[in-house]
């Protein structure tokens, strides 16, 4: 075990430091308590507004769908694979899982003797859709004010 002393020596004054409190470690701690409690209370609505983003539309694949199917009453499946641009494979995966939620209606049916999908997005899919967008936006807002307020609380223009 030789260099042990040498090692635990080098270390010791960052320790300390650590211990007595460099400056950066006291900014935290010698903010005023109506502080603390705004960001305690902007933690928790930040975790809030996560908590209401809706898994099941949350992959940008899946949100592409779901907000390409909100703009039409249904769509052939090719076109929502085109448009989305993803492979058959990925919109069948995609489809099966948004229709699992309650989100997609899948229908079956065939032109002529060619088989043929169309989907549709229920009402709950568009409620969905709707939530999860209003948490997006609120997501960026919070993170935003949060921006300008430590800013401020710097007293420095960003020089960014």
């Amino acid at each position: 075990m030789s260099g042990g002393p040498d090692e635990r020596e080098r270390t010791a004054p960052d320790d300390t430091a650590r211990k007595q409190g460099a400056p950066d470690d006291t900014a935290p701690a010698q903010e005023a308590p109506e502080d603390t409690t705004s960001a305690q209370e902007a933690r928790e609505d930040s975790r809030r507004e996560r908590a209401a983003l809706d898994d099941a539309i949350h992959h940008p694949t899946r949100l592409s769908v779901v907000a390409f199917l909100s703009a039409c009453d249904e769509a052939e499946f090719a076109t929502v694979r085109d448009a989305c641009q993803v492979s058959d494979s990925v919109l069948s995966k995609t489809s099966t899982a948004l229709e699992g939620a309650g989100y997609l209606h899948v229908r079956k049916g065939h032109i002529g003797k060619r088989p043929r999908t169309w989907l549709s997005l229920m009402p709950a899919g568009r409620e969905a859709l709707a939530r999860h967008i209003a948490a997006l936006q609120n997501i960026a807002a919070t993170a935003q004010q949060a921006g300008v307020r430590e800013q401020a609380g710097r007293g420095t223009p960003s020089s960014g």
